[in-house]
């Protein structure tokens, strides 16, 4: 069965039944291809007044969507449309040259800092619409995403089978996701784990924060030490869980946070790591690793050469240790 619609005749509301090759997606993307042309702000302001419900219920950007599921739409005026916008050429071009990896299933990038992984949120063109723009005759979904000012690996799928493959994977935590961070201070130890509870919630103005709660979701992070410098440290990351802005949480919340966090970091420390280059959060997803039908992927990009350099001016002022993977 494919996913069928039927017209609820007095407000021009559909309804949508949700068939196989849409089971796990998620609602937002669903809808960008269900009401083409509508522009994401559009469906993502549809989303947070409830207008859009799965069986009855109001519906969050995030929901995923299962097969029999009944979607709602509401009446989507065309007027309201813009016309077709196209991203700059530079942006583009930037997106196109940042590809690493690419087969039947999937095309993976070394997302730049600064790059949104997806538009909304004041955001016209993030890397998925870039992409679309640089490839117009793929097919392709954003697979999970990565903060605009975090780099590195970020995977897009290019079949259904990619796609569902790969996010049940994700849910099963069976995907290795390992990033590079410069932490704050000198942690006690080498090797240690944060394992604290993550909750989202809404400042006054509209901005989005996470906090450790203990009524929040199970969130573990696996940290080891990298290398030494005078007031800092370079370590891995590894997720346990995949909460948003988990590593910078967890780093926070013992008191060693990521050096250029302007959300949840030191804003002293930070001004002083300016003074050594650093203009943007040192966090990068350096490694990502799945096994999807027998066969094993993995995907690695080497620490950007803006945050190489924060690391040979932090050298200059004090010790450090390197240690051989940097490159």
């Amino acid at each position: 069965m494919q996913t069928a619609t039927s017209p609820d005749v007095p407000q021009g509301v559909r309804q949508v039944e949700i068939g196989p090759e849409r089971d796990g997606q998620r609602i937002d993307n669903a809808l960008v291809t269900l009401l083409k042309g509508v522009p994401k702000s559009m469906i993502y302001r549809l989303l947070r007044t409830g207008q859009v419900r799965v069986n009855g219920k109001r519906a969050k950007p995030d929901t995923r969507l299962s097969q029999g599921d009944m979607l709602r739409i509401p009446p989507v005026r065309v007027a309201e449309r813009p016309a077709q916008e196209s991203a700059s050429q530079s942006a583009i071009t930037a997106v196109a040259e940042a590809v690493i990896f690419e087969d039947k299933h999937f095309l993976v990038i070394d997302k730049p800092s600064g790059m949104a992984s997806h538009g909304g949120s004041g955001v016209s063109f993030g890397a998925i619409e870039l992409l679309r723009q640089a490839r117009p005759k793929d097919h392709l979904e954003l697979v999970h995403r990565l903060d605009r000012d975090t780099s590195g690996v970020l995977v897009f799928a290019r079949t259904r089978a990619g796609l569902t493959g790969l996010q049940a994977a994700i849910r099963a935590g069976e995907v290795t996701k390992q990033y590079l961070c410069l932490m704050v201070g000198h942690p006690q130890k080498a090797k240690f784990d944060v394992n604290a509870p993550l909750k989202k919630f809404v400042l006054q103005g509209g901005e989005r924060m996470v906090r450790v709660a203990d009524d929040g979701k199970p969130s573990l992070t696996f940290f080891r030490e990298m290398e030494q410098y005078a007031g800092a440290r370079l370590m891995q990351a590894t997720l346990g869980t995949g909460r948003t802005h988990q590593i910078r949480v967890h780093a926070a919340h013992i008191g060693h946070p990521v050096a250029g966090d302007a959300k949840y970091g030191d804003k002293e420390a930070n001004k002083r790591f300016r003074e050594r280059g650093l203009h943007r959060l040192f966090l990068h997803a350096s490694h990502l690793s799945f096994e999807l039908d027998g066969r094993a992927y993995s995907f690695s990009a080497p620490l950007p050469d803006e945050l190489k350099s924060v690391l040979d001016a932090l050298s200059t002022k004090g010790k450090s240790t390197r240690r051989p993977w940097i490159g």
